[in-house]
């Protein structure tokens, strides 16, 4: 038994007073449901959060941080949850409030893992949630783990530790992990002392199951479909969404895909560069000048990086695609249990013409990755702004929820050696429709410095942010954001599943940062 376990046990006895007979429960959502069924076999789009930091030893105590840990899976319950899955249209959330706070604490403590590294152990670290056997499962939904680094600079006052979040997708979103992190770190790195920081969880735990309050208790946080504002429930209204959303998916074409290679093991590499504090400044200053951010830039870096990478389809254009973060237009949930855990993303395209002048000055590459960046921004912002936005954000929803049951199915049917190909379809022949193939996904968190409040938890010095995900075969995604002033970018991919083509566009996207952005 832990010291926490001993210090949490010896307090009053309403510690061991019973919360809720029952487990709390809903459904998933369309959304969660997308994430949750190709994630059974091995954790596709398992998250994770990275950061590097340094910190005073007494900090960082295992009892200080399963107290913290302890407090925000009271205060986040998915993270504490498990999934049942009935059926492909019957999967919940099932969460069993802790009877006690010894209880709780010892859940949070068999999700915490202590560790010391090696020199190369970060690497080492990420590279085992990536591509060795999955960490998380149905009946574990969240993991920490912090392990410290061996001292390479003696001149350095504070030991280096690093902080690394697992957490399926379905539960969340990349803001969930952000915000979650500087809460984490906030209430760490304060100046209460480990006693009061236990007092902190036994009020916690006693506010939401002491005196078996369970009328007060409403439910877990709601899904992202129950939290998009209500629309007409009207057949007219419903048919014109769908016709809506039909015509927005059928102006999208991309005539460009990475080449790829089958048959080997998947290996996901994420090889990442920062740009030092100065020359993210002087980035961010230029794309002010130019009237678009950081983001829309990248958009127009990947175009300009891929023309110089390929040689064929100049015609067709560019089509890349990434998520939108929607928790500006969602209801407020009045559930006792509402968190930031929960997803809240849609989606959007960007194209952009591909073709690229092999003869041209520096000027005129300049003005064309300039209109392009606010071309990309354009199209972001109409995505964004677009009076369709919730009735397409509904639709794409229940369009990812069927097609990921469709493909689960068969999915399962092939495992049991079951399934069989469905004849082909009768009738005239099928109109040929434009290409739509996207050539790469980029996730563009902004300025992370926005939501790290660090003059919170002066005690703890950031310096290395990274994050990704468990991805499929063959799967590729590029981030990019401001983190501790630095400008990140990141490109996770499946080695084992492109040919070398991937290396030479992500030696372009460097050099196009480093001529382009500055």
């Amino acid at each position: 038994m832990s010291t926490v376990l001993k210090r949490v046990d010896s307090h009053s006895s309403d510690d061991t007073l019973v919360g809720p007979s029952r487990p709390l429960e809903r459904q998933l959502g369309e959304t969660e449901v997308s994430y949750f069924l190709p994630s059974r076999e091995s954790g596709v789009n398992d998250m994770y959060l990275h950061l590097g930091f340094r910190a005073p030893p007494e900090t960082m105590k295992r009892g200080r941080v399963l107290s913290v840990w302890s407090i925000l899976r009271l205060k986040h319950p998915l993270l504490a949850s498990k999934v049942e899955m009935h059926d492909y249209d019957d999967i919940k959330f099932v969460y069993t409030a802790p009877e006690s706070v010894m209880d709780a604490v010892e859940s949070a403590d068999s999700n915490l893992e202590y560790r010391s590294q090696s020199k190369d152990g970060r690497s080492q670290m990420i590279n085992a949630y990536l591509n060795g056997p999955r960490t998380l499962s149905n009946e574990r939904l969240s993991y920490l783990v912090i392990s410290q680094q061996p001292e390479e600079d003696p001149a350095q006052d504070l030991p280096s530790f690093d902080f690394m979040l697992c957490a399926t997708h379905f539960l969340g979103d990349g803001m969930a992990l952000h915000n979650f992190a500087n809460d984490f770190f906030t209430l760490l790195a304060s100046d209460r002392a480990d006693e009061d920081v236990e007092c902190m969880l036994t009020d916690e735990w006693y506010a939401r199951w002491g005196g078996n309050k369970v009328e007060n208790v409403s439910g877990l946080p709601s899904s992202l479909e129950e939290r998009l504002p209500r629309t007409s429930n009207g057949k007219f209204y419903r048919a014109a969404c769908r016709v809506d959303h039909e015509t927005s998916q059928a102006k999208l074409i991309g005539g460009h895909s990475f080449p790829r290679r089958s048959g080997n093991p998947r290996k996901t590499v994420v090889p990442t560069i920062s740009i030092d504090a100065e020359r993210t400044k002087l980035m961010l200053k230029k794309c002010k000048a130019q009237s678009v951010s950081i983001s829309a830039a990248l958009f127009s870096i990947v175009n300009i990086a891929w023309a110089r990478t390929c040689d064929r389809n100049w015609s067709l254009p560019i089509m890349m695609y990434s998520a939108l973060n929607l928790r500006s237009v969602l209801t407020a949930s009045k559930a006792f249990n509402d968190s930031y855990w929960y997803l809240a993303i849609g989606y959007f395209n960007v194209v952009l013409p591909t073709f690229y002048p092999k003869s041209g000055s520096e000027e005129d590459i300049e003005k064309m990755f300039w209109h392009r960046a606010r071309a990309a921004k354009n199209q972001s912002t109409h995505a964004a702004k677009t009076p369709m936005l919730v009735s397409r954000s509904q639709e794409m929803a229940r369009e990812r929820g069927q097609r990921a049951r469709m493909w689960a199915r068969e999915d399962d049917e092939k495992a049991n050696g079951t399934w069989r190909a469905p004849p082909p379809s009768p009738g005239a022949p099928v109109a040929s429709k434009a290409p739509s193939a996207a050539l790469i996904g980029l996730s563009l968190l902004g300025n992370l410095d926005g939501i790290y409040k660090h003059k919170e938890f002066p005690k703890v010095q950031m310096h290395t942010l990274t994050t990704g995900s468990r991805q499929r075969a063959g799967g590729m995604l590029l981030f990019g954001y401001t983190f501790a002033g630095k400008l990140w970018i990141s490109l996770g991919y499946d080695e084992a599943g492109f040919d070398d083509a991937v290396e030479r566009f992500w030696q372009n996207v460097l050099t196009a940062v480093d001529t382009l952005l500055i």
